[in-house]
């Protein structure tokens, strides 16, 4: 539970939602806590543990070797030094350093997992990474190095720092020894009870931690792709005689039984409300071509998946993924395979492909909205041949194709992901997830769909402010066009323009759910 007030994120038995694990990640200063619910429940969990422990049974990680080793046993007397080989071994990520953000969310998602009591670590053990949050410890996680068979690495980066090893940055952003990083947070390293090793770093913390930072950015793209297309009817409707609304209407919508659909129609309607294509115009098209007339299930089939996303998170974040698990309701620890998230990686999947078509849509609307920038573009170089001047442009002319370049790479990112990992540890691991690979293909999907995104609502709104104001805009997309109106006027680079739109953008996609009160997701 999230108390933004307090700036408070509390864990318990409640559920979690992914939405408050990315806004606590987010926002450094939040303080995360567990409840005296949490706490008992692992302190159960732990005596049983160590009751497995002296009972002789043997139970992979707790008194066995991993992987391929899993039969072999460990000796009593080298269980604690066997946890920090454990961490050893499996600090040893590649690649660029997760941000802040996404090493905070990392920390958060085992914290929760370990607040369901199946991994089995002491209350001590969760505390302390509640702290290392609270306190602004910032390991050095390395992004690659996990198949999705649980993050090990990413994790095994963070349980080195906690044990006084491993690398986190400073507050200057600079890389210092894990050590002096607690010490500089004045916390003593930890050290590990049998079995703490691997809950540590058997878990998809990293997929589910920075995949809640990904929703987020997905729910404002579904918002943002709604926002590109009014903008673009009301463009059409000036210079083509296009801006059909009949495939947005209410008796069309309810005719096919798609919530996403319906919310992204909904959302246009809402976006044009109170503007002049409300009115049912004689001269208008009786259609529009199909990236604009069926854009509601294009969209509306992106949200959906969007929701799924979501679904899959929560059921990772409320439930107990741990290898071995500890069960209090039977009293054993035994092995499962709850740590291989097939359902959230084939949910980043789904995503990257469902945006490849959310990009083709509004690639095909920028292209038809370049006919009319080349008629403006025309009109400055008649008047500049007369003898007037050459008007200096507020639209980067080549716009459109950077939105082709961008299109491509969304063609190119939509291919599979999760086909790809080999066996491993002796054909032991013989099937993984490849849900890190998903996410990281993901977050680049993103990237260039925002950008392309923006280039559409940045071409409508230069035609649409080159029209003049003959007939009133919808009363979103008028705010929409008024603030880049003021980006435009500047005449910026480029890629300046496109940094300052997206800006503007968000912050106007956030206002207009705010102002009202509509909260889809």
């Amino acid at each position: 539970m999230v108390s933004s007030e307090l700036r408070t994120f509390l864990i318990g038995a409640a559920p979690v939602l992914a939405s408050d694990v990315a806004l606590a990640a987010e926002d450094p200063s939040f303080d995360v806590e567990l409840n005296q619910e949490a706490l008992t429940l692992m302190r159960k969990s732990r005596e049983l543990v160590e009751l497995t422990a002296t009972s002789g049974k043997r139970v992979y990680g707790l008194n066995t070797l991993l992987g391929s080793g899993r039969d072999t046993a460990v000796e009593e007397k080298s269980l604690l030094a066997y946890q920090v080989q454990v961490v050893r071994y499996h600090n040893s990520g590649v690649g660029t350093y997760l941000d802040r953000a996404a090493a905070r969310a990392v920390i958060l998602a085992r914290l929760i997992g370990f607040s369901r009591g199946g991994s089995g670590v002491r209350p001590e053990t969760a505390v302390f990474y509640a702290e290392l949050l609270n306190r602004g410890v910032f390991p050095a996680i390395p992004r690659e190095g996990s198949v999705g068979s649980s993050d090990l690495t990413q994790l095994a980066a963070v349980a080195a720092v906690a044990l006084g090893e491993g690398e986190a940055f400073d507050a200057d952003g600079m890389l210092i020894p894990g050590a002096k990083a607690l010490a500089d947070a004045g916390l003593q390293p930890l050290v590990l009870a049998p079995g703490e090793a691997l809950a540590l770093v058997s878990a998809n913390a990293y997929s589910v931690g920075v995949g809640t930072l990904a929703l987020v950015r997905l729910r404002h793209l579904a918002e943002l792709a709604d926002v590109a297309l009014s903008l673009s009817l009301e463009t059409i409707a000036r210079y083509d005689g296009g801006g059909n609304l009949s495939p947005f209407s209410l008796a069309i919508q309810a005719a096919k039984a798609v919530d996403g659909q319906r919310e992204s129609a909904a959302a246009v309607r809402r976006l044009l409300s109170g503007g002049w294509l409300e009115d049912v115009r004689p001269e208008v098209s009786v259609q529009d071509a199909l990236s604009f007339r069926a854009a509601p299930q294009t969209h509306g089939a992106f949200r959906s998946l969007v929701k799924q996303l979501g679904t899959a998170l929560e059921v990772e974040l409320n439930g107990r993924g741990d290898n071995p698990l500890v069960d209090l309701d039977s009293g054993q620890m035994m092995s499962g395979g709850n740590f291989q998230p097939m359902q959230l990686a084939l949910a980043f999947e789904g995503l990257r492909l469902a945006l490849a078509h959310v990009g083709i849509s509004s690639e095909r609307r920028i292209a038809k909205l370049y006919p009319p920038q080349r008629a403006i573009r025309a009109r400055h170089l008649q008047a500049a041949s007369s003898g007037e001047g050459l008007a200096q442009e507020e639209l980067p002319g080549l716009l459109w194709y950077s939105a082709a370049g961008l299109l491509a790479e969304l063609k190119f990112l939509a291919a599979p992901a999760t086909l790809g990992a080999p066996t491993l540890s002796a054909d032991v691991e013989d099937h993984s997830t490849l849900a890190p690979l998903a996410l990281q293909q993901l977050e680049k999907s993103l990237e260039s769909a925002e950008k392309l995104l923006v280039i559409e609502a940045l071409t409508a709104s230069y035609l649409l402010l080159e029209a003049g104001a003959a007939q009133p805009l919808g009363k979103g997309t008028g705010a929409v066009v008024g603030r880049l109106a003021d980006v435009l006027a500047d005449r910026p680079s480029a890629p300046d323009l496109v940094a300052r739109a997206r800006v503007e953008l968000r912050d106007a996609v956030t206002r207009e759910f705010l102002e009202t009160g509509e909260e889809p997701w």
